[in-house]
């Protein structure tokens, strides 16, 4: 991370994010942005919904059966990001949190970090 800047930091992890919803999930984010916010990492994540996904968050059951799925998904892979994580920022993640939206197809995934990461840039 020596070095880098925080536009180049966001931006790395935007593109490990959308790398990772490629290879895990299958199909990757129509646009990824990453915000660093002191000792958080927040990724917003837009058309992440298949359309198979899209026509069944049509009912209430579809939508909660596509939102356990795809936490049940995620949390399969929690080490993983973490790790990844951890890597580009050079600080250990706390904790993830994560929802996604069936309404507008997007999810956000929130990393906390045992460092201030604003406090490293210049």
């Amino acid at each position: 991370m020596e070095g880098k800047t925080k536009g180049q930091i966001e931006a790395q992890i935007s593109e490990a994010i959308i790398k990772f919803e490629r290879e895990y999930m299958g199909r990757g984010p129509t646009e990824a942005k990453t915000y660093i916010i002191k000792d958080m990492v927040f990724v917003r994540l837009k058309g992440v919904l298949t359309p198979a996904e899209e026509q069944l968050a049509k009912t209430a059951e579809g939508a909660d059966l596509i939102k356990r799925t795809r936490m049940q998904l995620l949390e399969g892979a929690r080490v993983l990001l973490e790790n990844m994580i951890s890597e580009i920022t050079g600080c250990q993640v706390q904790s993830m949190h994560t929802d996604v939206s069936t309404k507008t197809g997007e999810r956000v995934i929130i990393f906390t970090l045992d460092k201030n990461l604003e406090e490293t840039f210049s």
